[in-house]
């Protein structure tokens, strides 16, 4: 048994000495024992809740995992924080909480480790922002960290296909549309979502899962198991156990995640067609270790990274189908063999990318993974784009798409906010052709970068998913197909040039040549400028949303709120 020296944890602030006494009490209180007080206390942090099923299996795994720290000689301490879960949110104000939430799930479980003086963390998550905010505070705080998704959701099945809660965002726009009977829009829904779990396509929950091992926050292969599948606990089981190692080595969350490491999470995003989001959220995560990873860099991979991974919403496959034949790392041994991946990157079970490779033998079968000297694309499925309507860069999914429908220049039909354009949808008000513009949608502007999924869903459902093309300084949900560019900086609420845009502006979107510009020259931008009256004024005057809307920066640096790594003066593990 491994004997820890608690003279350089954190934890011997609550339980070492005379002086702690009252504290010791405290644990007393809760049924531990002398040995158990006086062991590294290990922070078990879930985002449980009932909020959606994304959430509602990780309070079953955090058992499992108190489970491995205690076989490895830690003592466990479990904690929950918030989630918002963007399926619920989706489509109506609530959506505007969303992103603001990841910093609160990383703040709170920042809050809750330093208060309480715990000397690792075992973090568990479930749903599209509770991933990246949790991998943001281990980061943050620079402890010995494992990270542990909660699983996907199995598929639904309904007249022998699979279906998805994508499908259902998609048959309201077919309702819409008179091509789908009530009775049937029912049946759907009743049957798309059969388990507990995340959504089962390559959106933004599972898109993060697959960065969790790819960064090596996660042991190798954790992420793949569906939530109810037993073999979770085992990985649960397993985290538990592996922090406890780092703890012994001293291997901690900023030793994990460096730039190679970011660089290999940006290549298994763009291989699998993965979502537009973690243009957001791997610059987040890396502002809290210090390194300068921004949307241009995350695009830069997409564009030399082929893309072999048939995943939904652009290819076929859900996640437990990734699982079945291999996971996350037979499509890092597959980036290997075109050396894409950085070998020499440190993992969660303590070795190194390239040593934990060594033992999988798997190969790519064909079907679900291709092999990379055969892809489906030779390009990732996300691409960035810049020009005088976004200097500061946006972001297209271009994953299904033929190069054809990558190109596309029309009119603009702006609309100052999401719902203005759903209606407009809705009510059929829009020509094939047009490219909606959707403005005031930003972190600062929304506040909180709703994600569009209802209007981008009706627009499929309606089948004019391919004859117009969306802009936004908001965001595009992982489900979101068709030539949706998100992210447009800098956002209208900062003034950027999606604020000066009019009604018959053409504008021509290219994801093949990266262009997203307006046929106006600067002298009209810059006189429209002058001109603009400033920020359209929103609701929240007050409250948390007011606040994250007063902090926010730039959503290419990943729409942070805090100075991050390089501005901190201490380190939390060497207090």
């Amino acid at each position: 048994m491994t004997k820890f020296d608690k003279a350089k944890l954190p934890s011997r602030y609550v339980t070492e000495g005379p002086a702690r006494a009252p504290h010791r009490s405290y644990y007393y209180a809760m049924g531990m024992s002398e040995a158990e007080i006086h062991q590294p206390l290990v922070g078990v942090a879930t985002c449980w809740n009932e909020a959606a099923p994304c959430n509602i299996a990780l309070n079953r795994q955090a058992q499992s995992a108190k489970m491995g720290v205690k076989e490895a000689h830690g003592t466990p301490r479990e904690f929950t924080t918030i989630t918002v879960t963007d399926g619920i949110a989706m489509g109506h104000e609530g959506m505007r909480s969303s992103l603001a939430s990841r910093e609160a799930i990383a703040d709170t479980v920042e809050l809750t480790m330093r208060g309480h003086c715990y000397d690792a963390l075992v973090g568990l998550a479930g749903c599209d922002k509770s991933l990246p905010g949790m991998m943001m505070a281990m980061v943050r705080l620079n402890v010995p960290s494992v990270f542990l998704y909660g699983g996907s959701i199995l598929p639904g099945r309904l007249d022998g296909k699979d279906v998805t809660v994508q499908d259902v965002f998609e048959a309201v726009g077919q309702h819409q549309a008179g091509n789908l009977s009530t009775c049937d829009l029912e049946k759907l829904e009743a049957v798309a979502c059969p388990s507990a779990g995340a959504c089962g396509g390559q959106f933004t929950a599972n898109t993060m899962a697959c960065v969790s091992e790819a960064i090596g926050l996660a042991l190798m292969n954790s992420s793949g198991a569906p939530a109810p599948y037993e073999s979770r606990d085992q990985y649960a089981e397993a985290s538990g156990r592996a922090v406890m190692n780092l703890l012994e080595k001293n291997i901690r969350a900023r030793d994990v995640v460096t730039r190679k490491a970011l660089e290999n999470a940006a290549r298994v995003v763009a291989c699998t067609g993965g979502s537009t989001n973690a243009g957001l959220h791997l610059p987040a995560i890396a502002h809290e270790a210090g390194i300068d990873f921004f949307l241009q860099d995350v695009c830069d991979i997409f564009r030399d990274t082929p893309y072999f991974v048939d995943l939904k919403p652009g290819g076929a496959y859900v996640a437990k189908d990734l699982y079945e034949v291999g996971g996350v790392p037979v499509v890092m041994k597959e980036l290997r063999k075109a050396g894409l991946l950085h070998e020499d990157c440190m993992t969660a079970d303590g070795t190194t990318i390239g040593e934990s490779l060594d033992k999988i033998t798997r190969e790519a079968d064909g079907r679900v993974i291709y092999p990379i000297s055969a892809p489906i694309s030779k390009t990732g499925g996300v691409v960035g784009l810049k020009g005088n309507l976004a200097p500061a860069g946006a972001i297209v999914k271009v994953a299904g798409m033929t190069e054809e429908q990558q190109v596309f220049t029309g009119p603009a039909r702006v609309f100052e906010c999401e719902e203005d354009a759903f209606e407009a949808v809705k009510a059929r008000s829009y020509k094939e052709g047009e490219v909606l513009v959707i403005r005031n949608e930003g972190p600062a502007g929304g506040p909180g970068m709703r994600e569009m999924l209802a209007t981008t869903a009706a627009l499929s459902g309606q089948g004019m998913g391919k004859k117009v093309a969306l802009i936004t300084d908001g965001r595009f949900s992982g489900a979101t197909r068709g030539f949706c560019v998100g992210h447009v900086g800098p956002e209208a609420a900062h003034g950027g040039p999606i604020a000066l845009l009019k009604d018959g502006d053409m504008i021509t979107l290219n994801a093949l040549t990266g262009e997203l510009s307006v046929a106006l020259s600067d002298d009209e931008l810059a006189a429209r400028k002058a001109d603009w009256k400033g920020p359209r004024e929103t609701i929240y005057a007050s409250g948390a949303l007011w606040k994250y809307a007063q902090l926010v920066g730039e959503t290419y640096k990943g729409a942070v709120t805090h100075p991050g790594a390089k501005a901190e003066r201490h380190v939390y593990m060497d207090l």
